[in-house]
């Protein structure tokens, strides 16, 4: 080394971030990696070489808490094996046990709740922090964000927080009311991330359908649309989390009318029996979700519907369970997801009577999925010869316009594969109970650029 009073350039200081939980916390952990690569951060996938170690939890139920706490003990034993790092805790459970939580895990020397990411490095700085106070105010969001999912599919969160009284949830507590994301910074994002590389847009909020309409002047969730479909780059648009009291006729006309918004309807249902519904507090009944399941099918026969259900909520009998079974059975929705019900402190069913075991719950659960199972099994067979479009997720698989990124299933595939992001005419030789087999033709339908 030539001259003594040369000096060695000084290393970026590296940020491992591990998000849990759902496609909401992954947008807001993306959009924390973007605060600390402007901050002049290094990312890196390797907690032992993280100078910062930082978990996006998830609080929401009680074994999404009890994951997030593990996560957090991993890393406070990797900190422990090597001095000089740093731990941050941020999302749901640092929203909703505060600082309670780190007298709790004393390793973390940063806690971060749902709100205020603006103000992380200068935490991240501080020597000793205290947890900023939460603020519920808009919900604009200009951050620039790191894209962590597969590089031609994105989420696109539209709004945050809710204002839906159900009984058994905790969200508005931990993320407050539902404020809808101004409209221009909305499509604004939509075309970087179109810019970027992204052809498939998954549309997420707490609650899609009430899109815009807390905003001045109001909007809903068709102008938003609207304005989407014109980006020429984005070729599927799928919106999930759609809350089915304002699945409107008008929503359904302009989903069947447009060649980019998919036919995929993922609706958290929740229940089917009326008095487990009044209990829960949500605004449908059984007769509401059959008739919504008729209108969409009678637009779009080939829709795609997913539904999501809990078991064991406080008072359901095995007549009301056998009412949610039956449900399923009649509807025959493409995928179902099934939570035994988590009875969590904060919320109102916490004070319901009835209680029921958790192993009738998990039972239950695995009844309706045992259900579901051979559903799904009887309707993908009923593809198997038919060509149908695949967006190309790597040199092995895509998805239908039926299957959402990570929660369903997927398409294995054969022949000359192109690269991921091109969606492509693929015939179908093969189903599973879940997933589908087919061959690739040489056309492309579209390919990436």
């Amino acid at each position: 080394m030539r001259g003594k009073g040369r000096q060695l350039a000084k290393r970026k200081l590296r940020v491992g971030l591990l998000a849990l939980g759902c496609p909401k916390n992954v947008v807001d952990a993306e959009r924390l990696l973007g605060r600390f690569l402007e901050g002049g951060y290094e990312p890196t996938t390797d907690p032992a070489q993280a100078d910062l170690l930082v978990v996006n939890t998830c609080g929401f139920k009680a074994d999404a808490e009890a994951e997030s706490r593990e996560v957090i003990r991993e890393m406070a034993a990797i900190k422990a094996a090597h001095p000089g790092k740093r731990l941050v805790v941020t999302g749901c459970l640092a929203q909703r046990y505060g600082e309670r939580l780190r007298e709790e895990m004393p390793a973390i020397d940063v806690l971060l709740g749902t709100t205020g990411h603006d103000r992380l490095l200068e935490l991240v700085q501080a020597p000793s922090p205290a947890m900023p106070e939460a603020d519920f105010g808009t919900a604009s969001e200009r951050a620039p964000r790191i894209i962590t999912t597969l590089p031609h599919t994105a989420y696109l969160k539209i709004a945050e927080g809710c204002g839906n009284p159900c009984s058994f949830c905790i969200i508005p507590r931990l993320r407050g009311p539902f404020r809808s994301r101004p409209l221009d910074e909305v499509v604004g994002e939509a075309r970087a991330l179109a810019d970027g590389g992204v052809r498939e847009l998954q549309v997420v909020s707490q609650d899609t359908t009430l899109y815009g309409r807390d905003l001045r002047p109001r909007i809903d969730l068709t102008t938003l649309l609207n304005r989407l479909t014109t980006i020429k780059k984005i070729r599927w648009i799928r919106l999930l989390y759609l809350y089915p009291t304002l699945i409107t006729d008008a929503l359904l006309d302009h989903i069947a009318a447009s060649e980019k918004v998919l036919p995929y309807f993922d609706l958290p249902l929740q229940h089917a029996h009326d008095a487990v519904l009044q209990r829960m507090q949500r605004a449908e009944r059984e007769r509401d979700l059959l008739d919504l399941v008729t209108r969409i099918r009678a637009r779009m026969p080939e829709a795609t519907l997913r539904a999501v259900f809990i078991t064991g909520f406080p008072g359901e009998s095995e007549e009301e369970f056998q009412c949610l079974y039956d449900f399923v059975a009649k509807v025959r929705f493409d995928h179902v997801g099934v939570f035994p019900y988590s009875d969590e402190p904060e919320a109102a069913s916490y004070q319901l009577p009835g209680k029921i075991p958790s192993e009738m719950a998990e039972e239950r659960r695995g009844r309706l999925m045992a259900l579901q199972q051979t559903i799904s099994r009887e309707k993908l067979a009923t593809l198997v010869g038919r060509t149908l479009p695949v967006l190309v997720d790597d040199d092995k698989s895509g998805r239908t316009r039926g299957q959402a990124l990570e929660i369903d299933g997927f398409t294995h595939l054969q022949g000359h594969i192109p690269r991921p992001g091109s969606i492509v005419p693929v015939r179908i030789t093969r189903a599973d109970e879940y997933d589908l087999h087919g061959k690739v033709y040489s056309t492309t339908i579209h390919n990436i650029s």
